[in-house]
């Protein structure tokens, strides 16, 4: 009974020291007190104390250690490593993990994350968005732009130019804005909410493109020439990567350029130049935004140096150069049409054009450095211009919808009341809740000087796949109003666009299968991208401390896992009380439960994991959920904690997590150790998936709120543009809905009175006419109604055109027979 009583202590202590980390050492001395008491004051048998005696001392002196047990590892894991391609190591050295970490840690620090400051305008920036993006989106006409001009007007154009639209991110010294990432990011949602190609025009030349790449590694002489001609818009940049043959595989472009010596004549200034050190390039680029108009063409390609006029190496690597587009030899100005979007966009090629050296980017210094430099400001671009559009489809999904599901009505009754329209407005308003969380998050990590490349995939995936999600939601409940395109129609446009958004800057397919945990787990682990880099360098002493703190890391968030599943984490302190208290004891709870997971998925299944994407996606959803959530915990935290918006916090954390915890289940059934995978369960859910996804009452309360002016439906579309206009499309809802909303109760007296036969009248203009006479009605409630009326028959019309689909018909509102 005593060896019983001594074994079972000693467990509960190892697992007591497992969940709270304590160092090795510190865990062997206690381990081996305990051990000692049992054997030498308790008369257990010593052979125990002994063994645990030879393990600590193997464990805790690494010479020993090395040759007993991680040496041996060592030699294992460098024969199963697979190996690592220049451009995957690029790319993983590339960019910061950031949040990300801590989520990886399984024990995620809520103070960390509540120091990191909210997300504010300058006034400056303030100001500009008020002003000069007020005064665009009112300009602009997207069924214009799409229908009929394919392209933005002269005048909108100019004002891009003529107004730094398109030099945000340039810094002061060269002319620009020098713009926050915040405020580029806003500045892109609210135009988005006008028009996704006004949108794309904006956003390119301050994302992934040669602003950046030239802040970042221009020569001075690059610098000072283009950034002040880019920031006034004198210069339309583009940049190409994609090829026929590598689009998702960008490092495998067929792009390439040789070095040599040749001629040129430099267009800008008419010089000729002869025999000069350059490259002789040919390429062939497609889906190249801005390419049609722009003026100057930074350039992905593989470089090779056959004659080593430059270096040593035959293939020097990819890499970027700038080239205007009036060079000879470059064929550019034909368009793609992407998803009936008429944002400029199309191919462009070349055949053995020769470009001086001094037109690469950062000039002879960077050659083969393009890859690096791609992944970097991708990583950056990647958490702004997409998921800010994807915010502002939300943000115009939720605005509009909530306000036609209370105008519009069937039976009686607003459709918003009826509980399938409903359940699709509580979708509609949490997932922009969650969208707008994600991107406030990830822009703080990019102000604060953080190019988060795990966290710029989780945006790009998450928040476009949230949009299609919402645009689809709202789609639905205009139902017969979004399906007729016309001027009227504020949805369609932006529905036929989604897959767009899904393609572009990494096929969504890509991120959420290879990508978000392919990097992730590299990146934001803490022990195994030190494991790869010491099996890489062959440093045994480095892979040893890498090896053991990995193993103490396992069995931690094993430990974890198991006990915060088996508690239901009520045990763990809560950053903060009230509503979300248990939101933040959960969020640890599945930390450390993906922690282990994600180390079961290594350990278990090796370098094959990187083949298995099903597996792979589902622990990137883990991560990306486990984002989502906080980041939705901290926007309700930067905003002061409203009472108004817990339910959309609620339905956005409790959403995440639901889904974290079904990615997780969906792991554990199809994980091929099915006896493993069993026993993983165990500790998972020792009672069973105890995560409910939000009740229906919750997204009742979203809808409610939608359906009526209130602070919390306008804390959520924030930075959308709302047109204050009756006549405009999209500007009739809010004063359609207060109309609706303040004779609600003189509408419900009259289908009372008609009901009692007090009214006889066919028509509804007679029969509110008839309760005039009647004395029913004041003067004032028969105005009233009838304005309410007349503005909700604009909100329901559809556009209807002549029998060549030309010439929408302004006037149809007045055609009202009955």
């Amino acid at each position: 009974m005593t060896l019983v009583i001594c074994m079972a202590v000693i467990v509960v202590l190892l697992g007591a020291l497992a969940y709270l980390r304590a160092p090795l050492w510190l865990s062997s001395v206690l381990i081996l007190v305990g051990a000692a008491y049992g054997t030498f004051v308790q008369g257990a048998s010593p052979i125990w104390f002994y063994l645990l005696l030879t393990v600590a001392i193997i464990l805790n002196l690494k010479p020993l250690r090395q040759i007993i047990l991680t040496g041996p590892l060592f030699g294992i894991f460098r024969k199963i490593t697979p190996p690592m391609s220049q451009t995957e190591q690029e790319a993983i050295d590339a960019g910061t993990v950031w949040w990300d970490r801590e989520l990886f840690s399984g024990k995620p620090d809520f103070d960390e994350l509540h120091s990191y400051p909210e997300p504010k305008l300058s006034a400056e920036e303030e100001a500009f968005i008020n002003g000069p993006t007020e005064t665009l989106c009112q300009m602009l006409d997207d069924w214009d732009i799409t229908q009929n001009r394919k392209d933005l007007s002269p005048e909108v154009w100019d004002f891009i130019k003529q107004n730094g639209f398109l030099g945000m991110i340039i810094k002061k010294e060269y002319g620009g804005k020098q713009f926050s990432n915040y405020a580029h990011a806003r500045v892109v949602t609210k135009i988005a909410t006008r028009s996704g190609s006004a949108a794309v025009t904006v956003m390119v030349p301050n994302s992934l493109g040669p602003g950046e790449l030239l802040q970042h590694y221009g020569t001075e002489a690059q610098k000072n020439y283009y950034l002040p001609r880019l920031a006034k818009g004198e210069e339309i940049p583009c940049f190409a990567l994609t090829s026929p043959e590598a689009g998702s595989d960008a490092g495998g472009i067929p792009d390439y350029g040789v070095v040599t010596r040749g001629s040129y004549t430099d267009k800008r200034t008419g010089e000729r130049h002869e025999n000069v050190l350059g490259i002789r390039l040919s390429w062939e680029k497609r889906y190249i935004t801005l390419g049609p108009v722009a003026t100057i063409l930074g350039m992905a390609f593989k470089l090779y140096d056959p004659d080593h006029l430059i270096g040593t190496k035959d293939d020097v690597g990819i890499t970027c150069a700038l080239i205007p587009t009036n060079h000879d030899g470059v064929n550019i100005g034909r368009r793609h049409y992407p998803g009936t979007s008429t944002f400029q966009n199309g191919p462009n090629w070349g055949k053995d054009v020769f470009i001086p050296m001094d037109w690469v980017i950062g000039g002879q210094d960077y050659v083969g450095q393009g890859w690096k430099m791609l992944v970097e400001c991708l990583s950056v671009g990647r958490c702004i211009s997409l998921p800010a559009m994807s915010v502002a489809s939300g943000k115009l999904a939720a605005y509009t919808t909530g306000a036609y599901a209370r105008i519009r009505s069937q039976f009686g009754l607003s459709i918003g009341r009826f509980e399938g329209v409903d359940e699709a407005l509580g979708r509609i308003g949490g997932y922009t809740y969650q969208m707008d969380a994600a991107q406030r998050l990830a822009l703080t990590a990019l102000d604060m000087g953080e190019k988060p490349s795990v966290l710029s995939g989780i945006l790009k995936y998450h928040n476009t796949e949230r949009m299609r999600k919402t645009i689809n939601d709202a789609m639905d409940v205009h139902a017969g109003k979004a399906v007729c395109i016309g001027p009227r129609n504020y949805l369609a446009l932006g529905y036929q666009a989604i897959p767009v958004a899904i393609t572009v800057e990494g096929a969504n397919i890509l991120t959420r299968s290879m990508i978000i945990f392919g990097q992730g787990a590299i990146r934001c682990h803490p022990f195994v991208l030190k494991e790869l880099r010491a099996a890489m360098s062959k440093d045994l002493n480095a892979f040893d401390d890498a090896v053991i703190g990995h193993i103490g890391f396992a069995i931690s968030n094993k430990v974890r896992a198991f006990w915060l599943g088996l508690t239901g984490a009520r045990f763990v302190v809560s950053p903060k009380d009230g509503p979300t208290a248990q939101n933040y004891r959960d969020i640890v709870r599945f930390s450390s439960a993906f922690a282990f997971l994600a180390d079961l998925g290594m350990g278990t299944l090796g370098g094959s994991l990187k083949f298995k994407e099903k597996l792979s996606a589902r622990l990137g959803d883990m991560l990306s959920n486990l984002y989502i959530a906080t980041a939705a915990l901290k926007k309700f935290h930067d905003d002061g904690e409203p009472k108004e918006d817990r339910p959309l916090v609620r339905w956005a954390v409790e959403t995440a997590l639901y889904d974290c915890q079904e990615a997780m289940n969906g792991f554990l059934a199809n994980h091929p150790n099915r006896f493993i995978a069993w026993c993983a369960r165990r500790i998972v859910f020792p009672w069973g998936m105890s995560m409910k996804a939000p009740a229906d009452r919750v997204g009742t309360r979203i809808a409610r709120n939608l359906m009526e002016p209130c602070a919390s439906r306008d804390r959520l579309v924030k930075y959308m543009y709302r047109p204050n206009d009756e006549h405009d499309a999209v500007g009739v809802l809010e004063f359609a809905l207060k109309a609706v909303i303040e004779t609600e109760g003189v509408e419900s007296k009259l289908r009372r009175a008609q009901r009692e036969g007090q009214l006889k009248a066919f028509t509804g203009s007679e029969r509110l006419q008839e309760a005039l006479d009647q004395g029913l009605l004041t003067q004032e409630e028969f105005a009233a109604v009838t304005r309410a009326r007349r503005l909700k028959r604009e909100v329901i019309m559809v556009d209807d055109f002549d029998a060549h689909l030309s010439n929408p018909d302004p006037d149809a509102i007045r055609r009202t027979i009955v």
